[in-house]
């Protein structure tokens, strides 16, 4: 325990000390915050760019439908030629033109109305459009049934059905996929760290092997011992420098938005065309809001402090595992080059884990398939985390899979390191040799 101690401290000492990990533990902070205030400012100037699009309604129709937004501007042509109207679109710089031809009938006037532009339009442009012709087609159609205006206006009002716990406890919609976002956001960060610092245990071992040190090494101690130490020391060095991140990047952050008065909700909002309906009912919606106020209580429902500390636990416990096949594949080549054949089987349970457990939890976090993955250890660090907002016990994941998922863990981790150990001790004096498959599996058997 002592030779392993000392290992541990020498990685640890190693890598924390080293110039680069030095310098973007501290720039690492500055530069996602500065992304982030970058985002913020590409989209409130992205937000002020007004859209002008032209209208040239020739018909009887549409005469109030086209209203102007924070976002849509229309100009309305009068008594102007059609190609007359497109040269002054064009020569003025609008977004757009809509045509509307002279007709008598409704439905004719729509199949043969055209949005003309310089370049392809964006969906939520021709969305907002397609919006206003198929409202006053439909209010058109539903007349001619001897439908009211009043009586359209009560059909159009868009139903969402209460929801509530069999407690009595209201629901809140997409309020699962906000905290499968979250847990995801978990899971990723364990992707990345397990791929970034598992790559370094592999190219620390790789070093020392190609320059001869664990000759000397292995003279002193065990393989096995030495490949635990790199692994924890590594280990260690990769939660401090994450620990200084997460603190220093809020602290950055909060005195980033102070100084520059920079509003958070603003990253996040999107400005969307209404329809004619729409737009004079439209009511800016205050963040004291009763359905606002209840996804922020929701938010500060959702058990962080549970969450951190079982993110730390599989965090630990899935690099350990990783980490140890890196240590494996590092001893059984001579370069970094021919570690390119074993790197895909490692990386893809976790990109598996990412893309599946999305899907998966997103539709139903207790289905069969997002339990599975949640359970299985080479992706459970991920798609676990992806469900543990949602708490434990009733309503979230069941206490039983939870330790299930721990338990299947360790014993894996203790499976692996035995065999990544085997690989290790024989590959570690290795040298001038690709090892194939069959070769690694023969290693297994000494």
């Amino acid at each position: 325990m002592h030779k392993l101690g000392l290992i541990i401290k020498r990685e640890y000492l190693a890598k924390v000390r080293n110039k680069s990990f030095v310098i973007m533990t501290f720039l690492s902070p500055i530069l996602m915050v500065g992304m982030v205030v970058l985002i913020a400012y590409l989209t409130k100037v992205n937000d002020s760019e007004k859209k002008v699009i032209c209208v040239l309604n020739e018909s009887n129709y549409f005469s109030n439908d086209f209203v102007s937004t924070e976002s849509t501007s229309y100009v309305i042509f009068q008594d102007i030629a059609l190609e007359a109207a497109k040269d002054s679109t064009a020569s003025l710089g609008y977004y757009g033109l809509v045509y509307i031809p002279g007709e008598n009938d409704l439905e004719r006037v729509a199949d043969r109305s055209y949005f003309y532009t310089r370049d392809a339009p964006s969906t939520s442009v021709l969305d907002g459009l397609e919006a206003i012709f198929q409202e006053r087609i439909q209010q058109k159609r539903l007349l001619d049934l001897g439908v009211s205006a009043k009586e359209f206006a009560a059909f159009d009002d868009p139903y969402e059905i209460n929801t509530a716990t069999f407690s009595g406890q209201q629901n809140l919609k997409g309020i699962n996929e906000i905290k499968a976002f979250i847990g995801g956001g978990f899971g990723y960060l364990i992707m990345m760290f397990i791929i970034i610092y598992g790559g370094f245990v592999m190219r620390s071992v790789i070093e020392e092997k190609t320059s001869r040190i664990i000759e000397v090494i292995i003279s002193s101690v065990k393989p096995f011992q030495l490949m635990l130490g790199k692994i924890i020391g590594t280990s260690l060095a990769g939660i401090t420098q994450f620990a200084i991140w997460i603190v220093s990047a809020s602290l950055l952050l909060i005195a980033v938005l102070f100084i520059f008065d920079i509003d958070p909700q603003g990253l996040g909002a999107t400005a969307n065309l209404p329809t004619a309906s729409t737009a004079a009912n439209m009511a800016p919606v205050a963040p004291g809001d009763a359905t606002f106020q209840l996804y922020v209580d929701e938010f500060f429902k959702i058990p962080w402090v549970m969450l951190i500390c079982f993110f730390v636990v599989y965090f630990v416990l899935g690099y350990l595992i990783y980490s140890s096949i890196y240590a494996a594949i590092g001893a059984a080549v001579d370069n970094e080059t021919d570690t390119q054949q074993f790197i895909f089987p490692i990386i893809l349970p976790l990109m598996l884990a990412i893309y599946v457990g999305f899907f998966s939890v997103f539709s139903n976090p207790h289905g069969p398939i997002a339990v599975g993955f949640s359970l299985f250890p080479l992706t459970s660090p991920i798609v676990m985390l992806m469900r543990l907002p949602g708490g434990i016990g009733e309503g979230g994941v069941p206490l039983w899979q939870l330790m299930t998922s721990i338990v299947l863990l360790i014993g894996t981790f203790m499976g692996i390191v035995w065999l990544a150990a085997k690989i290790y001790r024989v590959g570690i004096l290795m040298y001038g040799k690709k090892p194939s498959y069959k070769e690694l599996y023969k290693w297994l058997r000494y």
